[in-house]
C-alpha cells in the first residue's frame, strides 16, 4: 500500500511517499514549490502538484496535517486555502484520507503529544533508517511524520503488513 503524506503550507507543501508492505518505507519526500503570487495561480499550483503526486505515485491512501494556528490568522487563512485545493483534489481522485493534528502526528509518532520537531525526526530515524541522511527541510520531515501516522493508527483498517497466520499459530 501507498500513503501520500501532506504538510500543507503556502509557498512550500511538504510530501512524503510511504510504501507499507512488507514494513513501511520512504519511497520519496520533497517539496511542491508555489511561485505565483496571486491566488487563483497559487491553488492552480497546488491543485496541478498534487494532482502530479497522485498520478505518478498512485497512492491507496492519503494523509493531511489538519491545521491548528494561534498567532497569525492572515497565515492561517492561506493555508487553509491551500489546505481546501489538496482535500478537493485527493477526493476528486477518490482517494480514502485521514487527517491528523499536530498533536496527534506526535503522539501516533512518539507516544508523546507534546513531543518537540527533534524528538519525531529521531523516531523517524529509527524507524525509517533510510532518512538517517535526508538533508530536508521541516515542511518534508513533518509529511514524512504525517504519512507514518496514518500507517500507525490505520494499519489495522486497511489491513496493512497483515500478520501471516499458519495453520500451527495458537492465540490461547
Amino acid at each position: 500500500m501507498i500513503i501520500l503524506g501532506i504538510d500543507p503550507g503556502t509557498t512550500s507543501i511538504g510530501y512524503a511517499i510511504l510504501k507499507t508492505n512488507p514494513a513501511p518505507h520512504l519511497e520519496d519526500a520533497g517539496l511542491l514549490t508555489v511561485k505565483s503570487a496571486d491566488t487563483g495561480s497559487r491553488l492552480k499550483e497546488v491543485h496541478l502538484g498534487v494532482s502530479g503526486l497522485i498520478r505518478n505515485e498512485k497512492p491507496a491512501v492519503f494523509a493531511v496535517e489538519r491545521l491548528f494556528f494561534t498567532k497569525n490568522a492572515k497565515t492561517a487563512l492561506l493555508v487553509s486555502e491551500a489546505r481546501g485545493v489538496i482535500l478537493l483534489t485527493t477526493a476528486l481522485a477518490g482517494i480514502p484520507t485521514f487527517e491528523y493534528t499536530p498533536l496527534e502526528v506526535k503522539k501516533a509518532v512518539t507516544g508523546d503529544g507534546k513531543a518537540d520537531k527533534t524528538q519525531v525526526q529521531k523516531i523517524i530515524q529509527i524507524t525509517l533508517p533510510e532518512t538517517r541522511t535526508l538533508k530536508a527541510r521541516d515542511d518534508v520531515f513533518d509529511a514524512i511524520a504525517v504519512a507514518l501516522a496514518c500507517f500507525f493508527r490505520e494499519r489495522y483498517h486497511f489491513k496493512i503488513q497483515s500478520p501471516k497466520v499458519g495453520k500451527s499459530d495458537k492465540f490461547y
